[in-house]
């Protein structure tokens, strides 16, 4: 486990701290703010539960039975009884990385002092997160509004010693057993606080801080690919001029025209073919690369923005106030979050697209400006990356499947209750699906891209830098160059894995320097 200790406060989170405790391991600690802020709410709770008068969330039921008071006697067993009957989700388990963000976002809103669950209550949760002890969460059954309520649910459900969890060395047990092995004792859920486990955009919003990680790193990446293909098809680094880009100032278009510029420096291949066989331009998918990746670009920096405000929220109802109120809102909609995750989706799509058209176009011998057909070693006899192709349009007519809006859905429920949500839950496990997709789209570009050039370095020519430091470390990394047919999957496998954990990144910013 990383070291590295996440201080939980009263004024939310960081992008960064989410990654690190769902993804390395980081130790969760509660600031003393926190817990007085905790013990502060509390008090107010309890004041109110003391109070003969209704409280919604107190000492009543939940949704379309929140008509009912519930006498003292009873209250126990309604907080208990909520959370075992919303522990009701179906399907494949979600993964261990997502019931971690999942958990700590919601340790975040607790700690906020607004939600009225006691301090120790909020230290059990940093305890199972600090043990490695992870829920079993399920795919299906949440709808992004009163938050992300079943997959929420078997987060208590573990907090309360029940049903079934995984722990540190990957085994799944009953969550009972794991907290004695790792001496955390169960919790005895008291008024308000097992509504207040469940309220929260945390699954959707934790999913969407995760993407956004992964898709900044895709697409400094297929800028690379973008410029390695445009230089392996003899095109123009003309278009790629700060002063063009300067006349439509989107911020993402100049930052990867300038990426791609920067990777395509010193390259002997690029305005080639203007001395021997002259275009007047180059294709749609070459020269308009930077419109494309930066449009996508712009789209995450939105998302950004949005995540950053979630991130600094705090999601309950009812919520209590300063000044003693605790009152009931709609703020756990997950609107705003499920719009930038469908958004995603649809920029995901339309780049996996473009990088597609140039692969397809590197194969294409009618296209390619002298490649041959399929990049193969001897076509006929060879297939070359022929099918490599297909798998990479399958998976884009995939991504475009992926890009219709989970949010623009809605199926009202609890007895008409919740007669609008967001399915904002269903937008992120797509989004998932859609980002994973994406970086074995770019790493087929890059295979072909990588395989093209050194054809051209066969002809005679010389690359820029930054290609040939691709290049090479793509070869040290197990992935073959030009030659006779062979066994691709393993290849492609490779440059996937190459792509995804940034390693074509780092490969040309010792020649770029820092790429955007």
């Amino acid at each position: 486990m990383d070291m590295h200790t996440v201080v939980v406060g009263t004024s939310g989170t960081t992008a960064e701290d989410v990654v690190a405790v769902a993804r390395h391991g980081a130790r969760v600690e509660l600031s003393a703010a926190a817990v007085d802020a905790l013990a502060a709410a509390r008090l107010i709770v309890d004041a109110l539960a003391a109070k003969p008068e209704p409280v919604y969330g107190v000492s009543t039921g939940f949704g379309a039975l929140a008509s009912r008071h519930i006498s003292h006697e009873l209250r126990a067993q309604l907080q208990r009884n909520i959370v075992r009957s919303h522990a009701a989700g179906m399907g494949p388990r979600v993964e261990r990385e997502v019931v971690r963000a999942l958990m700590f976002l919601r340790l975040k809103t607790v700690a906020s002092g607004h939600t009225g669950v006691r301090p120790e209550v909020a230290q059990t949760m940093a305890d199972l997160l600090n043990a490695g002890i992870t829920p079993v969460v399920h795919e299906y059954g949440s709808l992004g509004c009163s938050g992300d309520l079943a997959p929420l649910s078997h987060c208590a459900l573990t907090l309360m010693g029940e049903g079934d969890a995984e722990g540190p060395d990957g085994t799944v047990r009953p969550a009972g057993e794991l907290l004695a092995a790792h001496g955390v004792a169960p919790v005895e859920l008291a008024e308000k606080e097992g509504l207040a486990l469940l309220n929260g955009t945390d699954g959707m919003l934790g999913m969407l801080v995760m993407a956004l990680a992964d898709l900044k790193n895709l697409y400094t990446s297929a800028d690379i690919t973008a410029a390695l293909s445009l230089e392996a098809l003899l095109g123009t680094d003309k278009v790629l001029a700060p002063e063009l880009h300067a006349i439509r100032p989107h911020p993402g278009q100049g930052v990867s025209a300038d990426n791609m510029l920067r990777v395509l420096a010193g390259s002997g291949l690029t305005g080639h073919h203007q001395d021997d066989a002259p275009r007047v331009q180059d294709a749609y998918s070459v020269r308009c690369a930077p419109q494309v990746n930066g449009a996508g670009r712009d789209t995450l920096d939105y998302a950004a923005v949005v995540a950053g405000r979630e991130l600094a929220s705090s999601v309950d109802n009812p919520v209590v106030l300063p000044d003693g109120r605790v009152e009931s809102n709609g703020n756990f909609h997950g609107a705003p979050v499920a719009y930038v995750l469908d958004f995603l989706a649809i920029v995901a799509a339309d780049l996996g697209s473009i990088c597609e058209r140039r692969t397809d176009r590197l194969l294409d011998k009618n296209r390619s400006h002298g490649l041959p057909p399929f990049l193969a070693d001897d076509a006929g006899v060879d297939s070359g990356l022929m099918i490599a192709q297909y798998t990479q349009a399958a998976l884009v007519s995939e991504m475009k499947r992926l890009a219709v809006p989970a949010s623009a859905d809605s199926i009202p429920s609890s007895a008409m209750q919740e007669d609008h949500v967001s399915m904002g839950w269903s937008a992120a496990r797509k989004l998932r699906t859609a980002v994973d997709n994406l970086a074995r789209i770019v790493a087929v570009e890059l295979y072909a891209a990588t395989r093209a050039v050194e054809l051209r370095v066969a002809e005679g020519l010389v690359p820029a830098p930054a290609s040939q430091a691709a290049v090479a470390a793509l070869r040290a990394a197990g992935v073959e160059g030009p030659g006779p047919d062979r066994f691709l999957a393993p290849d492609l496998a490779a440059a996937d894995t190459f792509v995804r954990e940034g390693r074509l990144v780092a490969a040309v910013e010792p020649v770029t320097g820092p790429l955007a």
